[in-house]
């Protein structure tokens, strides 16, 4: 199931690496999300692991990025797909083509689960993420977000 790409090792993550994960997740976005991050591990290593999948990139022993995502289906009608929820790689590793290869994983693991669309959200001053996915083909789709504030 791991994949080497360059000076990187593409794996499923373990319980192991989740104080890294949520290291780097915080060095990046500047939040801790620590029960978040070891929420999110126990949901999607352990529940319904043909359709949910938590992926780090590992160089020397260190994790340099990772990406989560799962398959739904039928929210608001929409067919089954895959999504993206995070996808994070360490700044100084971009160059490495580290995103590229964890994003490329969790595509095909999604089309092995007869899965053919693949979707995602990020905010839109997020540029560095935006340009990313748009450079991997996606693009805006069928679907508006909405919301509301509720205080």
């Amino acid at each position: 199931m791991s994949e080497t790409a360059r000076n990187f090792e593409i794996r499923p993550a373990e319980f192991g690496d989740l104080d890294q994960v949520i290291a780097l997740d915080e060095r990046i976005t500047g939040i801790s999300k620590r029960d978040y991050l070891n929420d999110l591990f126990e949901r999607y290593r352990t529940r319904k692991p043909d359709q949910r999948f938590f992926y780090v990139a590992e160089t020397a022993g260190r994790v340099v990025g990772f990406v989560v995502g799962e398959i739904r289906a039928w929210e608001f009608g929409s067919e089954p797909c895959g999504w993206v929820f995070a996808i994070s790689v360490d700044p100084d590793e971009r160059e490495e083509s580290v995103g590229s290869a964890l994003l490329d994983q969790i595509c095909d693991r999604f089309r092995q689960a007869g899965v053919h669309r693949l979707r995602t959200m990020t905010s839109r001053d997020n540029h560095l993420l935006m340009s990313f996915f748009r450079a991997h083909g996606l693009m805006a789709g069928p679907y508006l977000q909405l919301e509301k504030d509720l205080t």
